[in-house]
Formats: C-alpha cells, sequence, structure tokens
C-alpha cells in the first residue's frame, strides 16, 4: 500500500487567506516534478514503451466522473446523455498567480487556445468529433486539456469514457468492450493511479469500475474511491465507506457534486454545509468528505507514486535510449558520393567473403555460437555421414542369397569350357549394383549444394541486408554462382558413378584380405548345403538362409559363393572411394567458391549486368523512415532523459 504523509504548507496565514484551501495544501515542490511528467506526456514517451505515474479516473456511466473533475478544475465539462466523454481526456490542472485564467487544448500535435471558459465544453465537444468522428462511438487517441486557473490544486488526471454495457443508438454493438479495453490499457501498469468514481445510490460490490480495477489490483493498494451523490443516499454510507468490503486500499473521499446551475463557490458551500449538518453525513471523518480534501488526498498520492517512480522511469530511458542508439549504429551509413558508394560495396564483398572463409573452410563459426545450421564442418559431416550410411546399407546379405550372382552365371553360359567365369559377368553385376545406389549421391548433391547456398544467403543478409537496394543483385549473384557450382558437382558425381561401372579396380591392400577372410566361410556353407541346413553363418553378417540353395548344382552355388564374396570385398572398396571423392570435389569445389567465384559473379551482376554501386546512393524508402523514426525516437529520449535529471538534481540541490 502506498503510504503518504501530509504535505507542509509553506505559505503564509495572509497567502492562505488570500488562496482558496485547495492551493493551501499544496506542498511547491513537487510543481517542477509534476511539470517534467506532464512534459514526458506531451512528448508521448509512453509510445517508447515508459509508462508514466498517472491519476486514472474511471466510472460507470452517470457515476458523476464528470462532476467530480469539473469541481477540481473549477470548470464546466460537457454534459448530456449517453458517453460524455469519448476520448481519454488528458486534464492538466496548474495554480495561476494571475487572476485571467489560460486553458488550452492539445491534440493531434496541436495547440488550440480557449479564450473564454464558457467555451471550454463546447472546445471538448469539437475535439472529440475531429478525434472520434460525428457518431456515439469512442476513441482511444487522446485529448489534454491545459487548465491554469487560480485555485486549482496541481494535478494530472486522465479522464477515461463511462462504462455501459447497452449500446444507445449510434454506438457500436461492442462499445462495453471498447470500453474496457481503453480502461484496462491505462489502469494496468503499476504506475497507475485509479480513481474509482462510485455513486452513493449504487451497490460498490456490483459496480462495473469495480470489477475491472480489481483485476489489475487487487490489494487495491493503487484505488483511491470518490463517492457522489452522498445526499441522494445518505442511510448506511457511513458503513460502507468504513467497513470498505470492497478492499480500496488507498481509502474513501465523499463529495457533494454541483447541480443545475450552481456556481462552484456555491456547490462547495452547500457540500461544506450538507456534511456539517446533516444527521448521518456528519458523522463520516472530516479528512473523507469534500472536494477540498480529494483534491489534498490525490495531491498526496500524486507526489509519492511520482517520487516513487522517477528512479524507474530514469533507468527505463536510458534502457530504451542506449538499445535505439544501437540499432542506429547498425544501420548503413547514408552514403552520398560514388567514392563512398566504391567503399561501402568494397567492404562489403570483402566482408562476406571473410565470413565465408571462417565458416565454409577454416570451420571456425564464432560468429555464430547459437546457429547450428551455420556451424558449417559439423553440418557437412553429418550428411557426408548419412551418405556413407545409406550406401552401406547395400552391403547386407539379403534372404535371396546368391540369386543374383546365379542369374548372372545362367547368363554366362556358352560354349566354351565350364567353371570359367567370364570377367564380363563380375563387371555386369557391379554395373546393376551401382546402378542401384545412384539415386543416392545424386541427392547428397542436391542436399549439399541447398545448404551450401542457405549458408551464402544467410552470411550475405547480415551482411548486405542493410543495402537493399543491392540485396536483390546481390542475392542473384549469389544464387547464380551456386547453380553453377552445383551443376558442376553433379557432373562430377554422375562421372564418378559411370567411372565406378566402367571397370573393377583397386590398389587398396584391404581387398584382397577381406577376400580372403570372407572365402574363410566357404567351408561352413558347403556343410550346410551336404547337411541341408536351412542357414548359415557368415562372419560379420549373421545367419543368412540357405534352403532356396539346396537344389542348385553344387558347381554354381560355389561359383556363386565366390563371386559373392569377391563382390562383397570389393563393393566395400566402391562404397568407400565414392564418399571419400564426394568429400574431395566438394572441398574443392567449395574453396574456388569462396575464393573466387562468388567474389568474381558478385562484382559482375553488380558492376558489369547490373545498375552499378550508384544504386548505393538511393536509399530506400523504407530503411530512410525506419531511420527517421529511430533518430526521432533517440531525440525525444535525450530530451525526456534531460528533464528528467534536470528535475532530480533541482530536487537534491533545493
Amino acid at each position: 500500500m502506498f503510504k503518504t504523509s501530509r504535505i507542509v504548507v509553506n505559505t503564509t496565514k495572509q497567502e492562505a487567506a488570500n488562496f482558496p484551501p485547495l492551493v493551501s495544501s499544496y506542498n511547491d515542490k513537487i510543481r517542477p516534478i509534476l511539470d517534467a511528467v506532464d512534459k514526458l506526456r506531451r512528448l508521448n514517451v509512453t509510445q517508447e514503451g515508459i509508462p508514466l505515474p498517472t491519476i486514472v479516473v474511471v466510472g460507470d456511466q452517470s457515476s458523476g466522473k464528470s462532476s467530480v473533475l469539473e469541481s477540481l478544475a473549477g470548470i464546466s465539462l460537457p454534459r448530456g446523455q449517453g458517453i460524455c466523454t469519448r476520448v481519454p481526456l488528458i486534464m492538466r490542472l496548474q495554480h495561476h498567480s494571475d487572476t485571467v485564467p489560460e486553458f488550452r487544448l492539445e491534440f493531434h500535435k496541436k495547440s488550440v487556445k480557449i479564450l473564454e471558459e464558457s467555451n471550454i465544453s463546447e472546445a471538448i465537444d469539437k475535439a472529440t468529433v475531429e478525434i472520434a468522428g460525428n457518431s456515439k462511438g469512442i476513441s482511444n487517441v487522446p485529448l489534454t486539456l491545459v487548465v491554469k486557473k487560480q485555485g486549482v490544486p496541481d494535478l494530472t488526471m486522465v479522464d477515461l469514457p463511462g462504462i455501459t454495457r447497452v449500446p444507445v443508438h449510434g454506438q457500436p454493438e461492442n462499445i462495453y468492450d471498447q470500453i474496457s479495453e481503453i480502461i484496462m490499457e491505462h489502469i494496468k501498469p503499476e504506475e497507475s493511479i485509479i480513481l474509482n468514481v462510485l455513486s452513493a445510490t449504487q451497490d460498490f460490490s456490483t459496480c462495473e469500475s469495480i470489477c475491472m480495477s480489481r483485476r489489475v489490483d487487487s490489494s487495491g493498494q493503487r484505488t483511491l474511491a470518490v463517492v457522489t451523490k452522498c445526499d441522494q443516499s445518505p442511510d448506511g454510507l457511513l458503513e460502507k465507506v468504513t467497513k470498505d468490503d470492497v478492499n480500496i486500499g488507498l481509502g474513501y473521499i465523499c463529495v457533494r457534486n454541483r447541480i443545475n446551475n450552481e456556481t462552484n463557490d456555491e456547490a462547495r458551500i452547500q457540500e461544506n454545509k450538507i456534511f456539517e449538518t446533516h444527521t448521518k453525513l456528519c458523522k463520516i471523518e472530516k479528512s473523507m468528505v469534500g472536494i477540498p480534501a480529494l483534491a489534498q488526498r490525490l495531491v498526496e498520492i500524486q507526489s509519492v507514486i511520482i517520487s516513487r517512480c522517477l528512479p524507474d522511469i530514469v533507468k527505463k530511458i536510458n534502457e530504451k535510449l542506449n538499445a535505439s542508439i544501437l540499432e542506429l549504429n547498425k544501420f548503413p551509413r547514408n552514403l552520398t558520393t560514388i567514392p563512398e558508394a566504391m567503399a561501402a560495396f568494397m567492404q562489403m564483398v570483402g566482408s562476406f567473403k571473410e565470413t565465408l572463409q571462417k565458416i565454409l573452410i577454416r570451420g571456425e563459426f564464432d560468429d555464430y555460437v547459437d546457429e547450428k545450421e551455420m556451424h558449417c564442418d559439423a553440418r557437412l559431416i553429418e550428411m557426408l555421414d548419412n551418405l556413407s550410411k545409406e550406401l552401406h546399407k547395400s552391403v547386407k546379405f539379403s534372404d535371396n542369397f546368391l540369386v543374383a550372382e546365379m542369374l548372372i552365371l545362367q547368363e554366362a553360359n556358352g560354349i566354351r569350357l565350364p567353371n570359367f567365369i567370364p570377367h564380363s559377368m563380375f563387371l555386369l553385376l557391379l554395373q546393376r549394383k551401382v546402378t542401384g545406389i545412384a539415386d543416392l549421391p545424386v541427392a547428397f548433391a542436391d542436399e549439399v549444394w541447398d545448404y551450401i547456398e542457405t549458408v551464402c544467403v544467410n552470411v550475405l543478409t547480415a551482411q548486405a541486408g542493410n543495402y537493399p537496394q543491392l540485396y536483390s543483385s546481390l542475392k542473384k549473384a549469389t544464387s547464380n554462382v551456386m547453380a553453377t557450382t552445383k551443376a558442376k558437382f553433379m557432373d562430377r558425381v554422375i562421372e564418378l558413378i559411370e567411372m565406378e561401372k566402367i571397370t573393377d579396380y583397386t590398389c587398396d591392400p584391404d581387398f584382397i584380405s577381406s577376400y580372403d577372410k570372407l572365402m574363410c566361410n566357404r567351408d561352413a556353407f558347403l556343410k550346410s548345403m551336404i547337411n541341408y541346413s536351412a542357414t548359415t553363418n557368415v562372419e560379420g553378417y549373421g545367419t543368412i538362409n540357405v534352403k532356396h540353395l539346396h537344389s542348385v548344382s553344387a558347381n554354381t552355388r560355389d561359383q556363386a559363393f565366390e563371386m559373392k564374396m569377391k563382390m562383397t570385398a570389393y563393393w566395400k572398396i566402391v562404397l568407400k572411394r565414392i564418399v571419400d571423392c564426394l568429400a574431395l570435389h566438394l572441398r574443392f569445389l567449395m574453396q574456388h567458391v569462396v575464393n573466387k567465384g562468388l567474389e568474381t559473379e558478385v562484382v559482375n551482376e553488380v558492376m558489369v549486368r547490373g545498375d552499378g554501386i550508384e544504386k548505393l546512393l538511393d536509399e530506400p524508402t523504407s530503411l530512410a523512415k525506419k531511420r527517421e523514426s529511430l533518430q526521432t525516437s533517440i531525440g525525444l529520449l535525450k530530451e525526456s532523459k534531460e528533464i528528467i535529471e534536470q528535475v532530480m538534481d533541482n530536487t537534491v540541490s533545493g
């Protein structure tokens, strides 16, 4: 709960006699601070996400909300049936030493001076129509009324539309939802004090304004209640404001508003009389009754909340200012000459090349620690490993053990000596196996170069994204290089596949040792055939089904077994060679792309085929607007910071 203390009055007895009670209760030291907050409000610093301490006036329709504000300001506000306040009305009340008051309306970045006090209501109506239209709809665009008048309390309050559930003619069907949204937006911040205007004629617990304020301030520590129409329903009022069933943490103030054509002075006399003479109302504590008591209480609360919030406002302004300056510094320089544009272009290309060398060639990723997709070495190795795993799935022995080999042998029969396996048959089997896995290297080529292009575009966006006038050309150049290089790589993949089909050759000593090791399983295989076993065991490949081979001639089985073991030993070398060659080709082409290909194509695309670096001199409208917006924001925040720092320095020195 906010703790408030009585403000020390620095006025003399003579001054107190000359000024109304509302002024004599005010501490002069808070005026500069309030002025500073009002300046921040005029600067619209809230649009930067910095909430300001605010007294927000809410109440059900016809609760007497506008009348309370009239009494505080000593002026007349729009009256009538339905919603009188259709836009948030920021009321800035300032005690004015001059006997001639000043009135001013501020909205839509313009200021309208009101010459006569009697014209205030009409001026507000006209401004409201300009903001919210001729109908009875509402708007969340604020209207500021500045009242400089002798005797008014130094307060700034935001009056919001009265709560109504049933739309009248000309109002939208969702008028309640619209009003609720505006109210919740204003009362939700912790910096807001809720001035809840309640009619004494109602059950407080059923008031919509109470229900809304309790949603955001369940403890009531930010809520002050003003009870109107006390003279109309005095019975039980004392119990209602002292028992506090609805949890109003900042207490209650009971008032009597101006009636009909009463002047403000007449209304205050009648208010004082009724709370002193009425048999029931006179029992309410004097500090809880009357507009002067309300003014005193509001000034106290305002002083406390502003003093409490100032350090946090300074902190938020500094944080937002630093973030905005940092963002602006990331913007490219606004280039104005060809030499500047050339220098910026060469720096961009150089930075692009250096970054790609780091992540694609040297395998460094310190600039992309949290972006795993940019850890290129690791991702490329993953793709190569996945390719190797997919290829080696073809090494496994199937249930149709030796069937493919026997079919090949059957096709090799001819008019010649038996038991000699023509080399062409082994090569035919090899070609069929290579054809069976040919799609895997092709798919790898697609995947790996699509990935590399994505990496290049990501780097390009980071390096050149601030120059959208060139970005499309640079991206096109990158795509061109990637397409050309991918085609080259694909050609080499196809060549590699075709080379493996042409002949069977290796100088790898592992071939002989692997073949010999596999042939050691021959005796076990022959034994399984003699014993008519359903399975046999091949070391390294587990149990193999051989039941379908019992009816095959021993000579054919033996030749097929030998061919199978030879192919198995050689096939491992073929697969390893494919992966190794692809890795080497990939590395070779990556080096070419990063060290020369991209740079050359980028320069050609921009300088030769494009419109040249003159494009850099034409800053895009969207970028210029964003730059201007940031500069405006920074200027606003700097001005806000100066205002707050100045008032805090003055407060300390005072």
